[in-house]
This record gives structure tokens, sequence and C-alpha cells, in this order.
């Protein structure tokens, strides 16, 4: 998964992370929902941030941790269609393992097999998972590129025997001129 550069960050230290588990909420406040519309502006149709939380759960797994949970907001678009404000809902699931590099796992001298990973696992740097970033990422991923109004579709623009053609404009045009013939 790509990086996006969060202005909100949560971090969570791997070493606090009891092992029962450890449940994890966040809830952006209005300065930092702002925050990130600056982030996200560039990217999509948004035009604002309503609500943007997660709820997730954490496993740890020797040196690795498991992330699940849910990242859910609400922002304001512009409808593709009718270019009207529309609310959208996002719910993106979060199911993501997190480990250290090859390299930070050796100074623990702990060793790290990737080879039964079906999707190797998110890098964990500095000993820590940092859910503001991860809901960041979680929210960009859940935009929906053209967004729309309920029931609203687009219909293209046809030009049939019923109505003048492209060139209708152009043909009176030459007769008005005493042009040739067509």
């Amino acid at each position: 998964m790509d990086k996006v550069i969060s202005p909100w960050s949560v971090p969570v230290a791997v070493d606090d992370i009891p092992d029962s588990g450890m449940h994890v909420e966040i809830d952006a406040p209005a300065e930092i929902r702002a925050q990130v519309l600056a982030v996200v502006e560039g990217l999509s149709t948004v035009r604002e941030i309503l609500k943007l939380s997660g709820v997730f759960d954490l496993t740890r797994r020797g040196a690795r941790v498991h992330v699940e949970g849910h990242v859910r907001a609400k922002v304001g678009q512009t409808c593709v269609v009718t270019l009207e404000p529309v609310d959208s809902d996002i719910d993106e699931t979060v199911d993501l393992m997190f480990a250290p590099s090859h390299a930070e796992a050796a100074r623990a001298g702990e060793e790290i097999d990737v080879t039964l990973d079906r999707d190797p696992p998110e890098p964990l740097t500095g000993g820590t998972v940092d859910f503001g970033a991860l809901a960041t990422e979680f929210l960009v991923l859940g935009i929906d590129p053209y967004p729309r109004k309920k029931d609203v579709e687009f219909a293209p623009v046809t030009i049939g025997e019923e109505g003048p053609t492209p060139f209708a404009a152009l043909e009176a045009l030459k007769k008005r001129l005493g042009g040739g013939q067509t």
C-alpha cells in the first residue's frame, strides 16, 4: 500500500500491547479533519470530511502485530453528473499484519519468516503502529472517485434525425452567403 502523508498521528508502541491484545478507538476532531482534507483534496472530489474514525483490535504474534478493524467516514463530495453536493459514507475493513524490517528484527534478536505470508507484512517502523496514518490511508482507499446522487444516471446527448446535425449551422451560413452546391 502506498503511503499517504498524514497530518493525523495516533501512535501505539508495540511494547505497550498486552499479550491479551488491545482495543483502540480513534475519532478525528474538526481541526484534524481539516488537515486531512488538505491531503486528500488533490487526490479526489472531496469537499469536506464530516466524520472520520477508526476502531481497531490489535494482537501480538511475536514481533508482529495483527490489526483488524474498520475505518468509517462521511465525506462531502460533488456529484459527477449533476454537480450538486452529495454525502458519501465510507466503511473500510482493515486486516493487516505489521512486522519490523529484517534489520530491526535482527537487532532485537528475532527472526521473521515471510515465506509463508500470502501478503507481505506492512513495515513496522520505530516499534509503533500509527493509527491516524492508517485511518487516513484507508479513507483515501475508500473514497468514490465518481460520486453520484442517488438514482442519478448519466445520459449522453445523442444527435439523430430528429435534431440538427453538427454541421447544420455551417450549412445555413453557407446558404445565406450564397455558397455553392451541397
